[in-house]
């Protein structure tokens, strides 16, 4: 079994790129605080997540922002072009939960600071129609 659940801030906003074949790929890495630490330590993990959540970290989050993830520990190898053998360890997200909110150049809120139900999302009021009580419901 290879699952990690991490929760941590952005240590560097994310890096979009594209295969050959055009699909997704962003990085970035979390901290994340140790328990019982006295002096506040952290670990950082680099993160690699595919497609379109790929394009939703890359467009919606940045450095600081508070997100959950899970997926699972994945070692690679490459050589440097001086001819060294690198080692790395990564987290490859199957699932990224923003749980700050905000502008990508703004401060992020908490869900549960938010001003509004709505967060970033203009919504005209006057676009909706009320519904006689008597009316079947569409659904």
């Amino acid at each position: 079994m290879n699952r990690v659940i991490l929760i941590g801030r952005l240590a560097r906003d994310p890096e979009l790129r594209f295969t050959a074949s055009g699909k997704a790929v962003a990085t970035f890495s979390i901290a994340v605080n140790r328990p019982f630490s006295k002096e506040k330590e952290a670990d950082f993990f680099n993160i690699v997540v595919w497609g379109k959540t790929a394009e939703n970290c890359a467009n919606y989050l940045a450095k600081g922002r508070l997100v959950g993830l899970e997926g699972r520990l994945q070692s690679r190898s490459y050589e440097t072009q001086t001819g060294e053998k690198r080692y790395v360890t990564e987290v490859i997200a199957d699932q990224v939960e923003f749980l700050e909110w905000g502008n990508k150049e703004g401060q992020g809120q908490s869900p549960s600071k938010r001003n509004d139900d709505f967060g970033s999302v203009d919504i005209d009021i006057n676009e909706f129609q009320a519904m006689d009580d008597d009316e079947d419901i569409p659904f």
